[in-house]
């Protein structure tokens, strides 16, 4: 049986940080459950860079099933969790639900898959302290008040947590996340 990966997710979640690593994964031969607030379909966002903007623009993206509620999860069932960006993480921190799952898999150092405004939930439950990451540039100055050090990365690992700044560095967040996974639970044949 194939190792089992969990994505945390929920509306507002940046399109391409959660249908990527999806697939990524499971063209790996990973098993993948999507788990949000509730089992709903779930409404994602595209955020893309535009010229005479200061910041990502947002217009609707895909809608996609979530497998599991937050409160269905056992973490122990899966061997890493990913933590996509987009708005959802801003409202998600709040979830104890999510912050238990969360929490469980730095407790036991499983690899952890962070992507642009993800690591706002990493940073909710502590697990950020001396540890160095990245994320997408404007959480700077939230990474930091989290205890993590910052840099300006296509990907940073530290230990079984990789971090990456957003969809563009996909390529880069994949390959080192898959390196740690292998090393951890490589998937079956």
């Amino acid at each position: 049986m194939a190792p089992k990966i969990l994505i945390v997710t929920g509306d507002a979640a940046e399109s391409l940080e959660v249908l990527y690593p999806y697939q990524r994964l499971r063209e790996e031969g990973y098993e993948v459950d999507i788990a949000a607030p509730t089992r709903k379909k779930l409404r994602f966002v595209v955020h893309d860079f535009e010229p005479g903007f200061d910041t990502y623009t947002e217009k609707p993206g895909y809608t996609w099933p979530a497998d599991l509620a937050f409160s269905e999860v056992d973490p122990g069932q899966y061997a890493a969790l990913v933590i996509p960006g987009g708005r959802a993480p801003e409202y998600l921190r709040g979830d104890a639900e999510l912050r238990k799952i969360v929490k469980s898999f730095f407790d036991t150092d499983r690899p952890v898959a962070q992507i642009c405004h993800g690591p706002l939930l990493t940073a909710s439950v502590d697990a950020l302290r001396g540890r160095r990451v990245t994320a997408y540039p404007a959480l700077e100055t939230d990474m930091q008040a989290a205890g993590a050090t910052f840099q300006d990365a296509e990907v940073i690992v530290d230990g079984t947590l990789v971090s990456s700044r957003a969809w563009p560095d996909h390529a880069q967040w994949m390959r080192e996340f898959l390196t740690v996974l292998r090393a951890k639970a490589p998937a079956a044949g």
